[in-house]
């Protein structure tokens, strides 16, 4: 089942357990949550708390007192090169219907980062594709969501819209559709990929993009991008 992602408040949850603490502290405010109110294990109701030893509020069971922990999502995706043109799918789902995006989503259990971007543009644009190196890694705390972007090649020029793009195509630099982008991630790479272009070749990227609280996914220039560092 393909796995869209969206730069909007995270939609899950990965939960390790916990011993129940003897005593804990009531819960302050610690950001952009999903509050838990139920024991995914027992059922049992929640209290949030920070639990001796720690210091963010977590989801604690009333009930088998197993702690609930909240972590950031991984979207995976391709920057893929053809011909001196880069591909990209216009979204047919929701946030940010009918803009553009390299194809990306969520990595899922059991498979590499390398081969979630490989799966996910097969699912979103019908394109096989090889992975030629890691690109950039951008993390965006705000919604607890990390960017891993590779380089690839398609494998043969062949692409179609899957079941969330409603059209997918190549476009030369200067056609990019920097005005229609689905998220501030897809504008990040896309800058970072062409200013090394210019300089020669593409580096490795880390960098941290703070959005700005409150904005939709759609405002895509609501962002800062800090600690940059290529290599």
């Amino acid at each position: 089942m393909p796995h869209t992602h969206s730069e909007s408040t995270p939609d899950g949850v990965l939960p390790s357990s916990s011993s129940p603490s003897p005593s804990s502290t009531p819960a302050q405010s610690t950001g952009i949550t999903k509050k838990i109110n139920f024991c995914q294990w027992c059922g049992g109701s929640t209290k949030h708390e920070i639990p001796d030893g720690e210091e963010k509020a977590r989801a604690i069971c009333t009930r088998c007192g197993k702690i609930a922990y909240e972590n950031p999502k991984m979207v995976v995706g391709c920057l893929i090169e053809h011909e001196n043109k880069i591909l990209l799918c216009k979204r047919n789902i929701q946030p940010s219907y009918g803009l553009w995006t390299l194809p990306a989503g969520y990595m899922e259990i059991g498979e590499s980062a390398a081969e979630g971007a490989i799966r996910e543009t097969w699912e979103e644009a019908n394109a096989e594709v090889e992975v030629q190196s890691p690109f950039a890694q951008l993390d965006i705390p705000l919604i607890g969501q990390t960017y891993i972007i590779f380089l690839a090649k398609l494998k043969r020029p062949t692409f179609s819209p899957g079941p969330e793009s409603s059209e997918c195509q190549l476009f030369a630099p200067g056609d990019i559709p920097f005005d229609s982008l689905a998220f501030s991630s897809m504008l990040v790479t896309l800058n970072l990929y062409f200013e090394d272009i210019k300089v020669g070749r593409p580096k490795f990227h880390y960098g941290i993009i703070n959005k700005r609280p409150g904005t939709s996914p759609s405002e895509i220039n609501a962002y800062t991008f800090d600690h940059h560092i290529k290599c």
